[in-house]
């Protein structure tokens, strides 16, 4: 079963990030290039938010909201929640329908080492899923059922 650093290597994407003082605007273009909608917030050495796609809609229809000047940091999401680089692609995907995230941290050794989506997970499960019904049907082909005869 695939687990979350190996989904994670598959990404071959590291982590990125922003410094609080960054516009929306600044962010979205790093985003709409890197094809992501989610962007970390970084304080120094330390993850201290996110900021996803969801957050700009909620974002926009605020009074006085400009995207151009609005820094990051004032909008990020804290409390940033993680699981472990062991988990599961479905112990991940528990995380993600239990909790209703889109994001999820993953911590190794106290630090985290990336960032998956519930779209990572959900095709990490699909192929695994993919690969076990491969085993199965290969195990019960019809060859199997053409070769075995009763023996007289």
């Amino acid at each position: 079963m695939r687990t979350a650093e190996q989904i994670l290597k598959d990404k071959e994407r590291e982590i990125l990030s922003v410094s609080p003082d960054t516009t929306i605007t600044e962010a979205l273009q790093l985003m709409i290039k890197n094809q992501i909608g989610a962007m970390l917030i970084k304080d120094k050495d330390e993850i201290v938010g996110i900021w996803t796609e969801r957050d700009l809609m909620r974002n926009a229809v605020m009074p006085n909201f400009d995207a151009k000047t609005a820094k990051i940091g004032d909008y990020m999401t804290t409390g940033l929640l993680s699981a472990p680089h062991d988990n599961t692609c479905y112990n991940l995907l528990d995380k993600f329908l239990g909790m209703r995230l889109r994001h999820l941290l993953i911590e190794k050794e106290g630090k985290y080492v990336g960032l998956l989506s519930i779209g990572d997970v959900i095709k990490a499960c699909l192929q695994a899923k993919d690969e076990e019904l491969r085993k199965l049907n290969q195990f019960v082909s019809w060859e199997y059922y053409e070769n075995w005869r009763w023996k007289k």
